[in-house]
């Protein structure tokens, strides 16, 4: 079993950055992938960035490739997002989510960050 717990959202204004974290615990952390999504008021949750256990493989949604990293921390059992140059657009809740290296579907998920970005 793995808790997921997210912080570091906020407000912020257009062109600032943030970066969020995902704690986790349990020992298996560093055998799940992780992931960000995030969903924005009357859309549906969309996926953000995911990085594989080790750190050494990620994704990116394509609408956030080179405004966002993700990244984790073994040792700390924490998974981070860094945002850059932030947009209205980026305004939402951003969910944390883990699952077994090779399953499809995530099976852990945090209760989200709310991040505000203001024009």
């Amino acid at each position: 079993q793995v808790q997921l717990v997210e912080s570091g959202g906020g407000l912020v204004k257009a062109g600032d950055s943030l970066r969020l974290s995902c704690a986790a615990s349990g020992r298996t952390f560093s055998s799940y992938a992780m992931a960000w999504f995030r969903q924005a008021p009357g859309k549906e949750r969309e996926f953000v960035a995911s990085i594989s256990w080790s750190g050494g493989s990620t994704s990116h949604a394509g609408s956030m490739k080179g405004r966002f990293t993700i990244s984790r921390d073994n040792a700390k059992n924490t998974t981070y997002l860094q945002m850059n140059s932030l947009k209205p657009e980026d305004t939402a809740v951003y969910y944390c989510a883990g699952k077994p290296t090779g399953q499809l579907r995530w099976d852990y998920w945090g209760q989200g960050t709310q991040v505000t970005v203001s024009s």
